[in-house]
């Protein structure tokens, strides 16, 4: 099994949305792609409670069978578009992706 974790620094705002906005937009999209993409084993999206200034806002945990359905799910249409939403809204992320 493979584990797949992204945390994510967002914007304070972009096109007029809050960051509290944008986190919740992206909190939903993310969480969406589970029932979108067969690939995807589980998926959790969580809310960062504590905002100090180095805290991410947002994380991503989600669980696929193996790093061929990682690199599937990483191609696919559905998250392709809701990365490209992601990249207008990040100031910073980090991954890492490992087998268990």
């Amino acid at each position: 099994m493979i584990k797949h974790i992204v945390m994510w620094k967002l914007k304070d705002e972009h096109n007029g949305m809050t960051k509290d906005e944008l986190i919740l937009e992206m909190s939903i999209r993310l969480s969406e792609l589970k029932n979108k993409i067969k690939e995807v084993v589980d998926l959790h999206v969580g809310i960062n409670g504590i905002h100090f200034d180095k805290n991410s806002d947002l994380v991503l945990t989600s669980d696929f069978n193996s790093f061929d359905d990682l690199a599937t799910y990483a191609v696919h249409p559905d998250h392709v578009k809701v990365g490209e939403f992601i990249k207008n809204i990040v100031l910073d992320r980090a991954c890492v992706d490992y087998e268990y």
